[in-house]
């Protein structure tokens, strides 16, 4: 049912995509099912960015144009979730990729999230992924006491170290406050914590239909 709606919404996703544009690839078993269905459109002139290795090897196996990330804008991307709140607040960071997924998403004229019918949520909940310099690691960890770093080790694409926040015990009463204290924090790279300005579109499958939240133009 969940790989189904996953399918769902990468498919609509993917009419999205237009001759020529540039579109920036996400991360995660969604966009892994988005990737055929740009390849199935025969679309032309059509350059992508990958936010990890892995999106990158599976869009080339299927002949989509992936380049390096050079470029200043982007005129769309799309991406998963782990949560999206009623208001557009997103949780992302379940690959270990939120760093290039939030450089990627703040580079396009439209950022487009995906998800099954199990993502949308009434609040947003811990944990909130972050990648942390290894360089004063100890030091970092002692000022997020609620952080912990993944077992088995899992590096970012860049090398950075990924943990979770797992506090508060229950629903970010203010993700936009834990996200400034999180973006002030020395040794945070980048947390998940992705908020509505960020997001244009959510398109959330339930069975065979699509929702369409726009959040803005």
């Amino acid at each position: 049912m969940i790989e189904a709606e996953k399918r769902v919404a990468a498919e609509a996703a993917a009419t999205l995509v237009q001759d020529g544009m540039t579109v920036g690839l996400g991360t995660g078993t969604t966009v892994a099912q988005l990737l055929p269905a740009l390849a199935a459109r025969d679309l032309r002139g059509v350059r992508y960015v990958s936010t990890s290795p892995r999106t990158e090897a599976a869009a080339r196996a299927l002949g989509l144009a992936v380049e390096p990330f050079a470029l200043p804008a982007l005129d769309l991307a799309i991406d998963g979730a782990d949560q999206v709140a009623p208001d557009g607040w997103l949780v992302k960071g379940g690959g270990g990729a939120h760093t290039r997924e939030r450089l990627v998403a703040a580079a396009a004229r439209r950022f487009v999230v995906i998800v099954s019918s199990d993502k949308p949520v009434e609040a947003l909940r811990p944990p909130v992924p972050l990648e942390l310099l290894a360089f004063g690691l100890e030091s970092t960890l002692r000022r997020l006491p609620g952080a912990r770093l993944r077992e088995p080790a899992q590096p970012s694409p860049d090398g950075g170290l990924i943990a979770d926040l797992h506090e508060p015990d229950g629903p970010l009463a203010d993700p936009a406050a834990l996200a400034a204290g999180l973006d002030a924090t020395p040794g945070v790279v980048a947390h998940g914590l992705f908020p509505p300005s960020l997001v244009a579109d959510v398109l959330i499958a339930r069975g065979g239909e699509v929702e369409h939240r726009r959040l803005r133009a």
